[in-house]
């Protein structure tokens, strides 16, 4: 943890908001791209995948529980799930190419697994719906 008297001390909400918020919306269009076909859609076809499969489950989360966290709205159950999607994501799609993830393409999901970790443990900070609505911890923070 930073001394409170550091220079940079005075943006920790700020750095916590966008480490919640920028991963979400990047996310976020990995679901949109399955769910919607847009920016490319999926395999880069413009197409997009079966709802009912687990590519479909995958764009679910990843576009409507991006959508939760970059809100700052159930944050802390919806940064959980989406830590474990991008876990089980690494472990399918990834870990079978190989060992290191530089090699088999799975830095990006384990990035995003820790980060949606950290986010659900350290919540959604003051700039969010869930401070506003005064739950949790946020709630203690405002007082």
């Amino acid at each position: 943890m930073m001394p409170a008297n550091t220079f940079l001390a005075r943006y920790l909400d700020v750095a916590g908001t966008l480490l919640r918020v920028v991963p979400s919306l990047v996310l976020m269009q990995h679901g949109a791209q399955k769910l919607l076909g847009v920016l490319g859609g999926a395999g880069g076809t413009g197409g997009t995948v079966p709802l009912a499969s687990l590519l479909g489950l995958a764009a679910i989360l990843e576009f409507f529980l991006g959508a939760l966290v970059v809100l700052g709205l159930f944050t802390r159950p919806a940064a959980f799930v989406l830590a474990g999607e991008m876990a089980v994501a690494y472990f399918i799609g990834h870990a079978p190419k190989g060992f290191w993830p530089i090699l088999n393409g799975g830095e990006p999901a384990i990035l995003l697994c820790f980060v949606f970790f950290y986010v659900a443990a350290a919540g959604p900070g003051p700039w969010s719906l869930d401070a506003r609505r005064g739950t949790g911890r946020e709630r203690k923070r405002r007082l």
